[in-house]
């Protein structure tokens, strides 16, 4: 298996993922809150749906997913908004009603990072995308962070669920 093949094999299992912890919630579940101020399901797979989009999109050089959806979430973050950094008011503005629409949103995120994937090669995952950092940001160091923030914000919400089932 290649570059290309790993990467679209674990990006895919994200996908996986995140249909199953969205699979049988309700909006009153998305917005359940552990403890009164912990992170929501939606809000979670909101979040991590939008670093993929925004983090790919930029690697791709391409128009976020996320231009074509935020209209329908009805939410009036633009896509510089990730999520990153929000404070517990903002997290609870974000109020998702429908799960469909969050899997619809992933899975055009989705598409989108098998696109790029499939451009990847060696010298792609050595291009330097951010010289802020000492050393400087891979394709390749910024795909498997992408990865790792997905796969903790998916055990984050699949914790969650659980404890609604409790």
């Amino acid at each position: 298996m290649d570059v290309r093949g790993v990467l679209t094999e674990a990006y895919g299992r994200v996908t996986e993922l995140y249909d199953d912890v969205a699979d049988g919630l309700d909006a009153q579940a998305l917005a359940h809150r552990p403890g009164g101020t912990g992170n929501p399901i939606g809000w979670l797979l909101w979040h991590l749906a939008r670093v993929q989009d925004d983090h790919v999109a930029g690697l791709a050089g391409e128009p976020q997913v996320w231009e074509r959806f935020q209209d329908r979430f009805g939410l009036p973050n633009g896509t510089d908004d990730i999520g990153y950094g929000h404070t517990s008011e903002q997290v609870a503005a974000i109020r998702i009603e429908d799960p469909q629409l969050l899997v619809e949103y992933h899975h055009e995120v989705t598409l989108a990072t098998a696109r790029y994937l499939q451009t990847v090669d060696e010298a792609e995952l050595e291009r330097e995308v951010d010289q802020s950092w000492d050393p400087p940001v891979t394709a390749g160091v910024r795909l498997v962070s992408i990865l790792g923030d997905c796969l903790q914000h998916l055990g984050q919400a699949a914790y969650v669920k659980g404890l609604l089932a409790t």
